[in-house]
């Protein structure tokens, strides 16, 4: 399992990230990967954002930021003066035994699709 958390729908990096893991998706499924998105938006926001850039994915709902904090991907955030609490990007790469793999935090999100199947062939 590949699980991505993004700060926010229908933003230019979170964009660019979704549309990296929708690229590569035929090459995640000839593995058997699952790829899960997750952010704070809600359902009718996913909705617009998987029609809008043809995911083929699912994207979770995580509105109280409880599963991203469990990961350690919540927490205080600074943009243009203000302090907020939301999602900070990061992936986890989960094994079939339910063990975390790998960790990603600070990624590009515009290569980290490819980025991650590279790893999860080098994890064999």
């Amino acid at each position: 399992v590949v699980l991505y958390f993004y700060p926010r729908d229908n933003t230019p990096g979170c964009t660019k990230e979704a549309c990296s893991f929708r690229d590569a998706y035929p090459q995640y499924q000839a593995e058997n990967v699952v790829v899960l998105g997750v952010s704070t938006d809600d359902a009718k926001s996913h909705g617009k954002f998987i029609q809008k850039y043809n995911l083929p994915f699912p994207l979770l709902i995580d509105s109280e930021g409880e599963v991203a904090s469990r990961y350690g991907s919540y927490g205080l955030k600074k943009f243009m003066g203000k302090e907020y609490m939301g999602i900070t990007r990061s992936t986890f790469i989960i094994g079939p035994d339910g063990k975390l793999e790998k960790i990603y935090r600070k990624v590009k999100p515009a290569e980290h699709g490819s980025e991650v199947l590279s790893d999860l062939a080098a994890l064999g």
